[in-house]
């Protein structure tokens, strides 16, 4: 059943037996009136509607993660007959970027889903997208001023290590003395440190797990696999590996197998298919991920076309679509896997 469909019997069902109650009781009272959800315009669903033109510019996809963003948004554009898609070609550079999403605001596309290489150095385009009448989806990551979007959408990052932490206390709640390691990701970035904020949070959940070493990477299978040799030759035994990036987390692997280490268990990051599918393996150290869903970019493909379309969210009553939705990073292990497989990015 449609979504609308699903809404207008929920709310249709709750006033009939209203009504019937009111009219068992006091029979002479006047009907009620529709709700304010009776009378709003169609949450965005399925259905062909009003012609959408969206403009999107991401970084440039030098990372799985990034790449299955570009994918993500591109196969939900397609799945609506009436949206176009003007998509450009991602960069890194931010000058670059900024004369894309001019190229895109002098197009006089409809609304603009933007996930900045950097949210700072591009807030003023995006300010000057919205001056413009053109209203701005931000994706993950943020731009300095919410005046320069209407709505933001985007991961946990802080939620990642939390349930990284929590998932791993759990694990090592009954054993004295538990000792964890973090393998982060690039210390310089923001996202990194709320990961381990996180993290380190969750670990005060559980006073028996401490974590006794902790290195930075840098996203990549070699760093991954270079900082992961190092924490092995460094940390003779310990419990547990946190590992912020599943892209990162293959190079940690290698080293763990070379090394012949089978002795702990190790929590990823992200949701790769890679590791997705060694976690329904269960034939290595790798035990579950934890999410930070590209699935974000059809997410925000569908907020553009909503915007567009002059329509909120399915499943809520508000008119308008939220001004931020930060998503939930959950925890992948061999129970759930199947659930999460096709979301798994390459």
């Amino acid at each position: 059943m449609p979504e609308t469909s699903r809404r207008g019997l929920l709310f249709g069902t709750a006033a009939v037996s209203a009504g019937a109650l009111l009219t068992a009781c006091t029979s002479n009272e006047p009907k009620t009136k529709g709700t304010a959800a009776d009378n709003q315009p169609a949450a965005t669903d399925d259905k062909p509607g009003k012609k959408v033109t969206i403009g999107f510019a991401g970084p440039q996809a030098d990372h799985g993660w990034l790449n299955a963003i570009n994918e993500n948004a591109q196969s939900r554009a397609e799945k609506y007959s009436e949206v176009t898609l003007e998509i450009t070609e991602g960069s890194n550079d931010t000058a670059a970027q900024i004369g894309q999403v001019q190229t895109l605001i002098n197009k006089k596309v409809d609304v603009l889903v933007i996930l900045p290489a950097d949210g700072k150095a591009l807030t003023q385009v995006g300010l000057q997208a919205m001056k413009a009448g053109i209203p701005v989806i931000n994706l993950d990551r943020i731009f300095a001023s919410p005046q320069a979007y209407r709505c933001w959408i985007g991961g946990d990052n802080y939620g990642m290590g939390l349930n990284a932490g929590n998932y791993i206390g759990e694990q090592l709640k009954d054993k004295p003395d538990a000792k964890v390691v973090e393998l982060a990701g690039l210390d310089n970035l923001e996202l990194t440190k709320q990961r381990s904020q996180g993290f380190a949070d969750a670990l005060k959940n559980y006073p028996n797990v401490k974590r006794v070493a902790r290195q930075a990477a840098d996203f990549t299978v070699e760093s991954g696999q270079a900082k992961m040799a190092q924490l092995l030759q460094a940390q003779k035994q310990f419990d547990a590996l946190w590992n912020h990036d599943d892209d990162q987390g293959v190079g940690a692997l290698r080293a763990i197998q070379q090394a012949g280490r089978d002795d702990f268990l190790m929590v990823g990051g992200a949701g790769a298919k890679a590791a997705m599918d060694a976690i329904k393996a269960d034939n290595s150290v790798l035990k579950a991920t934890v999410l930070y869903p590209p699935t974000m970019a059809a997410s925000a493909i569908d907020l553009a076309r909503a915007l567009g379309q002059g329509k909120g969210v399915g499943g809520m009553s508000e008119l308008e679509i939220p001004a931020s939705i930060t998503l939930y990073s959950a925890v992948v292990t061999k129970d759930n896997v199947d659930e999460y497989l096709p979301t798994g990015f390459s």
